[in-house]
């Protein structure tokens, strides 16, 4: 080979290697900002492709990849938190920059309702060119929040240049990924064959706005986010059949003051419906409507119930106490003869029946305020638990004969006498009382109550009173009776000491749920049989195969006590909640906790005891009654998890 041959062949060499070597640069160059690292993840801008082609727009994304458990937060973050946010300052040729948002999930904690994302998520933008064609520079100070079991707000600094021209073949780009998320926003939900027919807001004690929509096909697990809907928060949505085929509508219960709520009639409303994979938004005007009033054969049965309800709280433990120290009191003063008997045991019956309504009439208030009304909440709170307390240990005190406390003549002469005033007081002292805990049967009267109007609480409440008062006004009516009781003697003074032992014993407990209120959380241990209650995993779980048993307890509830004693500690529901596949959670509302209320509130119960069992063949889940038996425990689980049942 000639000289001249040779030195072409290198020449050739030489340029091949130096147009790999340009090429290399262009081939290789990653279109993302170096990532910002935290504990909780890290992020980072990407590009749909490494230069600025010759459009007027580019496709970016915000890429997060969280630690497990962690989240950031959609757009309308909930009750709680913030969105990412970008300030684009110091970019060049950027003329605007648009963010969209795939479809979030839901969080519950402790009566927040949030939205955002997990695991891993990238936030689509179209960023606007000032001069199409031209190179990109971006400078972007982010802004977010990053939660767990705590909250961290971040701060980053994110930089990406993009040269302008035609990206070369095979040159490294995330538009697959950007596509990946941007297919995940929302749409009008003609692709996702979902579509919003209307809404409308029903009013009344139990304000909800319902979501009429219609699905090409079965809904799995439909979710539905609101905004616009400003000093109203809405919870998750219940699903309920539609009027026509295909139909079905989301109600959320409304939260908020009377005026707000209200006030979205007629208010244009924006929509995020969420099912599974698919999603679309839209927009709704709320129509005013009102929640179907009940038909006369609804109010015999409610009225009959609380009266029965009202009967059988005579027979809580802390209120025969009451009732045995004013048989007490009638031997005491038998020779006064049937009509003071009559007058004394007619006062008492009254002292219920107004404590019944004053109840009520709280309620109410909470109601008109668009708080939360419950039955037994007052021994939430300390101050209420202190005030008995003494009342209790000064009864005991009286009936041990440490103390006599005359009235003030005035005080005797408004009352008529001081024996009638007595006997009010410990009417209103057994209403009380009764009140830690739902009896039988009371438990459906409450919730029509309190899911109703101040007519409907008020009329329940004091049929409820007139139950619990049956036994006063029953020995009125014959107050023979009392007086066959034997004549005061030395025995008597060994029941008045074991009266004063057991309202003794009533103050004690009390104060134990006093101390259980006022004193540090309990902790809890990985041994423990029953999990922390968590209202939102329980459709997953349901989803994935698994029954749940829910149990709402707390301290100053004596009836569920007695459940857990006699029947959720026996070895054979043990058993039966112990085995492969069964999740238990148990609710602890000694203390306010406003997601057990909202709970609650969606299976129409205001008191506890409260349980409810969940499973393949109940996806909804099935309350049970106020009062367990092994049998009825056992039974639900069986069909739950689509057995017969036991």
């Amino acid at each position: 080979m000639d000289a001249g041959k040779r030195g072409k062949r290198i020449i050739a060499l030489l340029l091949g290697i130096f147009m790999f070597a340009a090429a290399s640069p262009a081939l290789a160059q990653d279109p993302a900002s170096p990532w910002f690292v935290t504990d909780q993840g890290r992020v980072r801008l990407i590009a749909a492709s490494p230069r600025t082609g010759d459009g007027a727009s580019v496709r970016l994304g915000l890429q997060f990849e969280l630690a497990p458990h962690w989240k950031i937060y959609w757009r309308s973050p909930g009750d709680a938190g913030y969105p990412p946010r970008l300030d684009w300052s110091g970019s060049n040729n950027l003329a605007a920059a648009t963010i969209f948002w795939p479809a979030p999930q839901r969080f519950s904690v402790l009566g927040l309702e949030t939205m955002g994302y997990t695991d891993a998520v990238v936030l689509p933008i179209t960023a606007q060119l000032a001069a199409p064609g031209k190179a990109l520079s971006l400078e972007a100070t982010l802004d977010y929040l990053t939660c767990s079991d705590i909250c961290i707000p971040y701060q980053a600094k994110l930089r990406l240049e993009l040269p302008a021209g035609a990206a070369p073949a095979g040159a490294l780009n995330y538009a697959a990924l950007i596509a990946q998320y941007q297919a995940q926003v929302p749409g009008n939900g003609e692709a996702a064959g979902l579509k919003l027919l209307g809404a409308a807001l029903e009013t009344g004690a139990r304000p909800a706005l319902l979501l009429h929509l219609s699905s090409d096909r079965p809904l799995i697990q439909p979710d539905a986010f609101i905004e616009g809907a400003r000093d109203v928060d809405f919870a998750a949505p219940v699903t309920l059949p539609g009027s026509a085929p295909g139909e079905t509508v989301l109600r959320l219960a409304a939260e908020g003051q009377n005026n707000a709520i209200a006030a979205l009639v007629g208010q244009n409303l924006t929509v995020t419906l969420v099912d599974g994979a698919r999603a679309m938004e839209g927009n709704v005007t709320p129509a005013l409507t009102s929640a179907p009033a009940a038909g006369l054969d609804t109010w015999l049965a409610m009225l009959a119930l609380a009266l029965a309800g009202g009967l059988i709280l005579n027979f809580m433990p802390c209120v025969l106490p009451v009732l045995a120290v004013k048989l007490l009191a009638v031997v005491a003063h038998r020779e006064a003869g049937s009509r003071a008997v009559r007058a004394g045991f007619l006062a008492s019956a009254a002292g219920i029946v107004a404590a019944f309504l004053g109840l009520a009439v709280f309620a109410v208030g909470l109601r008109l305020a668009g708080l939360y009304a419950g039955w037994g909440l007052q021994f939430q709170s300390p101050s209420f638990l202190g005030v008995m307390i003494v009342l209790l240990l000064l009864f005991a005190a009286n009936l041990w004969g440490l103390y006599q406390i005359p009235l003030p003549g005035f005080v005797a002469a408004l009352a008529g006498r001081k024996a009638m005033l007595g006997s009010f007081g410990a009417g209103v002292l057994a209403t009380l009382l009764a009140t830690p805990c739902t009896a039988p049967l009371l438990g459906t009267a409450l919730g029509f109550a309190l899911a109703s109007g101040p007519a409907e609480i008020l009329a329940i409440f004091a049929v409820m009173g007139l139950g619990l008062a049956l036994p006063y006004l029953a020995v009125a009516a014959l107050p023979g009776m009392a007086l066959k009781l034997p004549r005061p003697g030395p025995w008597m003074l060994e029941l008045k000491r074991a009266l004063a032992l057991a309202l003794v014993l009533s103050a004690a407990w009390l104060s134990w749920v006093l101390y259980a209120e006022l004193g540090p959380p309990p902790e809890s241990t990985a041994t423990d049989f029953w999990q922390p209650f968590d209202a939102a995993a329980i459709p997953g779980l349901v989803r994935d195969g698994h029954v749940v048993f829910v149990d709402v307890t707390a301290d100053w509830c004596l009836t569920c006590k007695v459940n857990e004693r006699l029947v959720l500690d026996q070895a054979s529901v043990r058993q039966a909640l112990a085995q492969p596949g069964v999740v238990v959670m148990r609710a602890d509302w000694t203390r306010p906790d406003p997601a057990i209320a909202r709970y609650l509130r969606e299976f129409g119960r205001y008191g506890i005891p409260f349980n409810a069992v969940y499973g393949p063949k109940l996806p909804a889940g099935r309350a049970l009654p106020e009062i367990l038996t092994v049998d009825r425990v056992q039974a639900a689980l069986g069909q739950a998890a689509g057995g017969p049942g036991r």
